[in-house]
């Protein structure tokens, strides 16, 4: 029997659908690594988050392997490519409604995502930000 095709790109296509006919902004939360094509001097602790919205990004392509898309840093264009694999959430900046997802790269020895507690230390809230907050409801 062939492998199913995971749904995660699915979801963020529907929740980045979802956001623009909702006059929402979407974004992306990102874990970094060697595959990830981004702008290196914003990213933070591993991690950026990208404005997906139709103003900010120009030719966006949500396939089922990568994330394409160019983009303005400091007035300079630049091309992106996220592998799905990489994409932690997806969210409206407004509200904050989304999905999270567990990211598990390469060579790790364990998942990583917006809503793993280590089991041996005590969770640890953020600071607020001003930005969303994710909560992940089981």
């Amino acid at each position: 029997m062939a492998q199913i095709p995971s749904t995660k790109p699915y979801l963020i296509r529907a929740i980045h659908e979802w956001c623009i006919d909702q006059g929402c902004t979407p974004y992306l939360a990102v874990v970094v690594n060697a595959r990830t094509r981004v702008p290196r001097e914003y990213v933070k602790d591993g991690q950026i988050v990208l404005n997906l919205g139709p103003e900010a990004t120009h030719q966006l392509i949500i396939g089922n392997e990568l994330i394409t898309f160019s983009a303005r840093f400091n007035g300079v264009a630049q091309t992106l490519s996220i592998p799905i694999d990489n994409v932690a959430a997806i969210y409206a900046r407004e509200n904050g409604q989304g999905l999270t997802f567990e990211v598990a790269l390469p060579g790790d020895k364990e998942k990583v995502g917006t809503d793993q507690v280590s089991k041996d230390e005590p969770p640890q809230h953020p600071a607020p930000s001003g930005h969303p907050h994710l909560t992940r409801i089981k």
